[in-house]
């Protein structure tokens, strides 16, 4: 077996990880919450308080259940496009990790989406009165917030050549000498 079939092999294992373990915590949060009970963490603060979102963030765009389908099939097979292309070394493990934290994120809401036609969303920044989010809404969020930074200040054109089928980028050489 060479090195991009194992690290697709890890990979893979690691987005399954992550969606389990969103749909874990979805489950505890149904269990312990549904039916209007809260439970503090930091009292004024933070809470686990459950809802069942059926729009997207913020709860925008009500019930438009087979746009958000569409939108995070696209962006699954998007970023699983992406993955399979870009260079496994260097520097574009981080890159590779958030790209599987957002993929993650997007399949754990859309299993919601299909299984129940909502998403549960239970974590809520009371101080704030910021909307209820989920363990794949962080995934998302957290993970675009990097990547922005990654493209903005780290990255250059050149680094993302390898979309174009253009000579491979130094991340890339550098990967073709650990294999």
């Amino acid at each position: 077996m060479n090195r991009k079939t194992k690290v697709c092999i890890l990979e893979t294992i690691l987005w399954l990880v992550l969606i389990v373990l969103d749909q874990l915590t979805k489950f505890q949060a149904v269990n312990a919450l549904k039916g209007g009970n809260s439970i503090p963490l930091i009292r004024g603060v933070l809470e686990f308080y459950y809802i069942e979102n059926r729009g997207a963030a913020f709860s925008m765009l009500q019930d438009a259940r087979w746009f958000f389908f569409i939108v995070a099939a696209c962006a699954i097979a998007g970023i699983a496009y992406f993955l399979v292309k870009m260079p496994e070394g260097g520097k574009y493990r981080l890159l590779r990790l958030l790209l599987l934290l957002i993929s993650a994120g997007a399949a754990g809401n859309l299993i919601d989406r299909i299984l129940l036609g909502y998403v549960r969303d239970f974590i809520y920044f009371s101080l704030i009165d910021f909307p209820v989010f989920n363990v794949a809404d962080i995934y998302v969020t957290c993970s675009v917030f990097v990547l922005i930074f990654l493209v903005l200040f780290v990255y250059k054109e050149e680094d993302f050549a390898f979309m174009n089928g253009k000579k491979a980028a130094a991340g890339e050489e550098d990967s073709r000498r650990e294999e």
